[in-house]
């Protein structure tokens, strides 16, 4: 198959790719054309769209494949975590995690910075996304991180409660037991995105279901 030389129809062939959650595909274009990882990047920085959830996954799947192109953009997403770039980086802590779910040894040396992005509040509930992703694969790799997410659940963002109960589960912390059980009845909606779409939720549905994976048998 040709190289497709033109931007705009490589961004086009992404958006196809990723509008059908088809990460194979995405894959394969990756293989043969090298802009495919720099224009993922470029659909990281609104979290309300479907798309971003998809290019973060996407991703995760290229590092597996190819962990040379993704090594080679891990220091931008370090860069977009800076105050500096806080406005634009909101995708950058959840791509860290996502890509260690999927390839650990590209960013094992840095899950101690983990640390740090949960304690500023424009990456925290990004960081605990991406963190609750590469614990479903990988949960000892951060046993060190595990204290910084307890203060997460009681945040006053309502978001940023959701994510760190959903983490937590997966990260199965027993710390976390007596902070979920108050969360159980937090009736606040959240939108989580997972197995490929949207699922609409609450904070309490999902410290119920954080319980249950801590009660359940290892």
């Amino acid at each position: 198959m040709r190289p497709i030389t033109d931007q705009g129809a490589l961004r086009e062939r992404l958006n196809d790719l990723l509008r059908q959650a088809d990460f194979a595909g995405l894959v394969a274009l990756a293989g043969r054309e090298r802009m495919v990882v720099r224009l993922l990047l470029q659909y990281f920085y609104d979290p309300g769209e479907l798309l971003h959830w998809r290019a973060l996954e996407g991703l995760g799947h290229v590092a597996a494949a190819y962990p040379g192109q993704v090594q080679k953009v891990v220091g931008r997403l370090l860069w977009l975590l800076n105050e500096d770039s806080a406005s634009i980086g909101w995708g950058a802590a959840a791509a860290l995690g996502e890509i260690g779910r999927h390839n650990l040894a590209v960013v094992r040396d840095i899950i101690p910075m983990f640390c740090g992005f949960l304690e500023e509040a424009f990456s925290r509930a990004a960081m605990l996304w991406g963190m609750g992703r590469l614990a479903e694969a990988h949960p000892e790799v951060l046993s060190d991180v595990g204290p910084f997410v307890l203060p997460c659940l009681t945040d006053p963002d309502p978001g940023v409660r959701a994510l760190a109960a959903w983490c937590a589960g997966r990260m199965r912390l027993t710390a976390a037991r007596e902070a979920l059980m108050a969360l159980t009845d937090d009736p606040a909606a959240f939108r989580l995105y997972e197995a490929g779409d949207f699922r609409q939720t609450t904070v309490g549905e999902l410290a119920r279901e954080a319980l249950a994976r801590l009660a359940a048998p290892t």
